[in-house]
């Protein structure tokens, strides 16, 4: 059954720090830290709200295995300085985590379940970990295997079928197969990407929703290559299949490795 007695649900204010490319401004910086920096920025614009209004922090993040500490969006509220009394949940999507925190937020305040909640994510690909599974018995005498938590699977099941957990690459490979999206159409829409970026970067546009971390000199999102021409992008060398094997993806036209952190302030309109 539908609930037809929805509430309006409204994005108050939002804040982000610039994104960091991996290995880059935001290298020295914990995931814990920015998170928390993107409350207190939020919170500091947002002075007519009561911080215990605040009934739950929503946070996305894909990782976890680190110093986001399992659950990044509880540790960011309390270093936040914000009151101990509000909770924090951290949901995982992958790439989309931080999008699904605020879906669930919305969903929550939709129904009336809450009427002032944080959403938002952070991730810090740089400092991900490398982990390593505890051996079966104490001890071992042979070598252990060593993962990078930074990107893609790791310790797969081996029941599971090895088509199921390809890399995000070839996961892209095979999109750009089944859609027929040429490399030339990939290679231009990203380089689109970044000239309509610094020219939003350059007219002041995300002026109004950046918070800039203390102590680290980044005037704005890192990864834009101002100068990208789909020309420049057509030199690169295919990242997953050979192009011999039809590679079409590379290192220009795929996302990038990144560190930064967002929270929006959600409310029902009463």
């Amino acid at each position: 059954m539908s609930n037809t007695n929805m509430n309006d649900v409204f994005i108050v204010d939002a804040v982000r720090s610039p994104v960091g490319k991996i290995g880059g401004a935001f290298s020295n910086v914990r995931p814990d830290d920015l998170g928390a920096h993107a409350l207190k920025s939020l919170m500091d614009r947002m002075r007519s709200v009561d911080p215990t209004q605040i009934e739950e922090v929503y946070f996305g993040a894909a990782n976890g295995a680190g110093e986001d500490n399992r659950n990044v969006a509880r540790m960011s509220v309390l270093l936040a300085g914000l009151p101990t009394s509000i909770p924090g949940a951290t949901v995982n999507r992958l790439c989309g985590s931080g999008l699904e925190a605020v879906f669930s937020a919305s969903r929550a305040v939709a129904v009336g379940d809450l009427d002032v909640v944080i959403a938002g994510g952070v991730e810090s690909m740089t400092r991900a970990p490398w982990i390593v599974l505890k051996p079966a018995k104490g001890f071992p005498t042979s070598h252990e295997q060593m993962w990078n938590s930074t990107l893609g699977w790791r310790m797969t099941n081996p029941n599971m079928p090895s088509e199921w957990t390809v890399a995000l690459g070839e996961g892209a490979e095979i999109l750009a197969d089944k859609y027929s999206i040429s490399r030339e159409e990939q290679d231009e829409f990203a380089a689109l990407s970044h000239v309509k970026a610094a020219a939003a970067w350059s007219a002041g546009l995300f002026d109004g929703e950046v918070a800039h971390y203390p102590g680290v000199t980044l005037d704005r999102d890192e990864c834009i290559r101002a100068d990208s021409t789909a020309e420049k992008l057509a030199t690169l060398k295919p990242a997953y299949r050979p192009v011999e094997d039809g590679g079409k993806v590379t290192a220009g036209n795929s996302s990038q490795i990144t560190d930064g952190a967002t929270a929006d302030l959600i409310m029902s309109e009463e």
